[in-house]
C-alpha cells in the first residue's frame, strides 16, 4: 500500500508546480519543436547581399525616409535592454522615426529576465529562436517555442525568462482604452491559427490576435508563394511594422523599390503607397503589425 501511495505522489509532482502563493497548474507548452533546420534561421543569417559587399566599408541596404524605413540586418545595433537582465536588444522602430509603437529584437541568454513595461503599455512577443518561459500573474506559466507568441495587456504582472539562448521580436505601445472593452492575455502559436479569407488576393493570411474591439492592434502572418504579389496597391491611415521571416522579394514604398529578404524590418507611415511581390524559389512569410479598431480622430 505504501509503495502505491509513493508512486501516486511521484506522478502528482509532474502535474503541479508550487509557488509562494500555493499550487499552480503545470506550464503550457506552445510552439513548434526545435529541429536541425530552424524555422526562421535566416532572420539572423541573411544571404541576399553578395559576399564581396558584406564587408565593403559603408555598405548597407538600410534606408530612412519621412514616411518609411527599411532596416536591414547589417544595420542592427544591439545594446543592453533597459530594465532587462542579461538581455541585449536592437530597437528597430520607435517614435523618434514617426511611429506610435516600438519594435525591437531581444536576444536572451541563460538567466535572462524581462521587466514590466510602463503601466499603460501593452506588449506582444513572438519567438524566433530558442525557448522562453512566460509567467503572467503568479500561477500562469507558459513555455513558448519557435513560432509561438503572447499578448499581455497593460497592468498585467508578467516576466519572461530563458534557460538558454533565445531570440524574440517585441512590439510595445500605449494602449488606447475603449469604454466597456478590456483585452485579455493571449498565448498561442501561428500554426494553430486558421486562414482568413482575402477576397481578391491570393496570399495566405492568419491573424494572431482577436479581432474584437478590446484590441487596438493586430499582428498578421502573411505567406506568399514565389511569384505571388499583393493585388491592392495599399494607401491607408494604418501604420505598419514588418519583419520578413522567410524568403525574399521586392517591396514598393512610396516611389521606391527595395529588394528585401528574411531579417529585414520595414516601418510604413500612414498613407505611404505600399506593395509586395515574392521572388526566389521558396515561400515568403512576414509578420506585420497593424493598428485597428480605433477612430483615427
Amino acid at each position: 500500500m505504501r509503495s502505491i501511495l509513493f508512486y501516486l505522489l511521484i506522478l502528482g509532482s509532474f502535474k503541479y508546480a508550487v509557488t509562494e502563493e500555493g499550487f499552480c497548474s503545470a506550464p503550457t507548452v506552445v510552439g513548434m519543436e526545435v529541429n536541425s533546420n530552424p524555422l526562421y534561421l535566416k532572420v539572423d543569417n541573411p544571404t541576399l547581399s553578395p559576399v564581396h559587399l558584406q564587408d565593403l566599408p559603408g555598405f548597407t541596404r538600410s534606408v530612412y525616409k519621412r514616411d518609411h524605413a527599411l532596416i536591414s540586418p547589417e544595420s542592427h545595433v544591439y545594446g543592453p535592454l533597459p530594465d532587462w537582465t542579461d538581455t541585449s536588444g536592437a530597437y528597430l522602430i520607435a517614435p523618434e522615426m514617426g511611429s506610435h509603437f516600438v519594435m525591437y529584437l531581444a536576444k536572451l541568454q541563460e538567466n535572462s529576465k524581462s521587466r514590466q513595461p510602463l503601466h499603460d503599455v501593452e506588449r506582444f512577443i513572438f519567438v524566433l529562436q530558442g525557448t522562453i518561459t512566460l509567467t503572467i500573474d503568479p500561477c500562469r506559466r507558459h513555455i513558448l517555442k519557435v513560432d509561438s507568441y503572447a499578448y499581455i495587456p497593460p497592468k498585467y504582472d508578467h516576466f519572461i525568462e530563458c534557460d538558454a539562448s533565445a531570440t524574440i521580436v517585441v512590439f510595445e505601445r500605449r494602449y488606447v482604452p475603449l469604454q466597456n472593452h478590456a483585452p485579455e492575455p493571449v498565448v498561442n502559436s501561428t500554426y494553430k491559427q486558421s486562414l482568413i479569407e482575402t477576397p481578391g488576393e491570393i496570399f495566405e493570411l492568419r491573424k494572431l490576435l482577436p479581432t474584437s474591439l478590446a484590441y487596438d492592434f493586430n499582428i498578421h502572418i502573411m505567406d506568399f508563394q514565389p511569384g505571388e504579389f499583393l493585388n491592392v496597391k495599399e494607401v491607408h491611415y494604418n501604420q505598419h511594422g514588418l519583419l520578413l521571416l522567410e524568403g525574399q522579394g521586392i517591396y514598393r514604398l512610396g516611389d521606391n523599390w527595395y529588394p528585401v529578404q528574411a531579417g529585414d524590418v520595414i516601418w510604413m507611415a500612414p498613407f505611404v503607397p505600399q506593395w509586395y511581390a515574392a521572388l526566389g524559389k521558396t515561400r515568403s512569410r512576414y509578420l506585420l503589425y497593424k493598428d485597428v479598431n480605433r477612430n483615427p480622430l
